[in-house]
């Protein structure tokens, strides 16, 4: 193998067990990866413009690849992304992540489900899939992902998806779906803590915890042990306030001794004001972190920036909502390449600019496009 990869990239993909027959074997399986991992980087968005990719670097491909029969055809590239194995991809993504970044002390992991609303199948009567991500907010790196079971929901995937992480020393945000007992006792053994966002799929613990932070507010939480932070941005004509409580005050919550390391418990409320109209909305969260107000408000903040840092960006820079990959194990496959790509990305700080401008800098300068896979 020519190709030395950031992260030792090629070394990692290369253990990946090739799902096709031996005679039809014209093309070397980390070629065809490398090749479409590298389009993606590029632009490419399907598997016709990985074999247009192909065919306009095929001189500068040969310089890195060995490619002993030229560029694969776009019907190679779907076959083999159909019929490989989506747990040895993501398992091989898992061994790349922890070889290019050691979380540090406190990083926000959150984890959070996107649908990809084209990869439904109307004829074989297949719904779109929808993948938990885990995204290390600090390093503003997709750690791993994982497919929802088609008749199961998030709160199956979130458990396998935390098991395969290394997360020692991290904060663990999920919304409300991943609100549960199990989920945090895993998270916990992990050895790190939980934040979750806390909705009436807990009923009586959401009363409770609502009831509680309606009387200290009654009262103005005189006499309240409490810790209270705010913070105001200003942007786009907009103005947004957060103000967040917590306290410990929990044992005497219902089934508060049924949760893992169950310390605190926290109310946001934001405030927007644009243009004259005013918009309030209040949330809660439980927590194993101690009561810290400053604190969960930057975890709580930097969960949802996931929004804006990854599945925008899988959106606008990479057309993700619109790519019409269906068959077999395709779109979860090519979800992981989108992902691959993104991290490259990400990692180049060399030039200021965003993932989508970056990604066109990269079709166009080769020697900018090494440098985001091997430096």
């Amino acid at each position: 193998m020519k190709l030395k990869s950031k992260g030792k990239l090629c070394e990692h993909f290369g253990e990946i067990e090739d799902p096709r027959i031996e005679r039809s074997k014209r093309h070397k399986l980390i070629d065809i990866l490398t090749i479409a991992i590298l389009a993606v980087i590029c632009g490419a968005d399907s598997w016709v413009g990985m074999e247009s990719f192909g065919q306009a670097k095929v001189k500068w491909l040969k310089r890195i690849l060995e490619l002993p029969n030229g560029i694969p055809s776009h019907d190679t590239f779907a076959r083999v992304f159909a019929r490989l194995n989506p747990e040895q991809f993501q398992a091989c993504f898992l061994k790349w992540v922890r070889s290019l970044v050691r979380l540090s002390d406190e990083e926000v992991v959150a984890i959070d489900g996107k649908t990809l609303r084209q990869s439904y199948d109307s004829v074989d009567d297949k719904a779109a899939i929808h993948m938990v991500s885990a995204w290390a907010t600090a390093n503003r790196l997709v750690l791993g992902q994982r497919k929802v079971d088609a008749k199961s929901n998030e709160i199956t995937a979130i458990p396998q998806l935390i098991k395969l992480l290394e997360l020692e020393g991290c904060i663990v945000t999920i919304d409300a779906m991943g609100c549960q007992k199990q989920i945090a006792k895993q998270i916990v053994a992990r050895e790190a803590d939980y934040v979750l966002a806390l909705k009436d799929n807990q009923g009586n613990l959401f009363a409770d915890v609502q009831q509680i932070f309606d009387h200290a507010q009654a009262c103005n939480f005189v006499g309240i042990e409490h810790t209270f932070d705010q913070t105001t941005e200003k942007g786009h004509g907009r103005v947004e306030i957060r103000r967040c409580w917590t306290m410990e005050q929990v044992e005497f919550l219902v089934d508060a001794n049924k949760w893992e390391k169950f310390t605190s418990i926290g109310m946001i409320q934001a405030e927007r004001r644009t243009q004259g109209k005013i918009e309030r909305e209040t949330r809660y969260y439980i927590s194993s972190l101690s009561s810290d107000a400053a604190r969960l408000s930057r975890a709580v903040r930097s969960h949802w920036l996931v929004e804006n840092a990854l599945h925008w960006v899988l959106d606008l820079a990479f057309l993700e909502d619109t790519c019409r990959v269906r068959k077999d194990f395709a779109p979860e496959n090519l979800a992981v390449v989108r992902h691959i790509a993104l991290n490259l990305l990400a990692q180049e700080t060399s030039l200021k600019l965003g993932i989508k401008n970056k990604r066109l800098r990269a079709g166009w300068d080769e020697n900018y496009l090494l440098k985001i896979l091997t430096e």
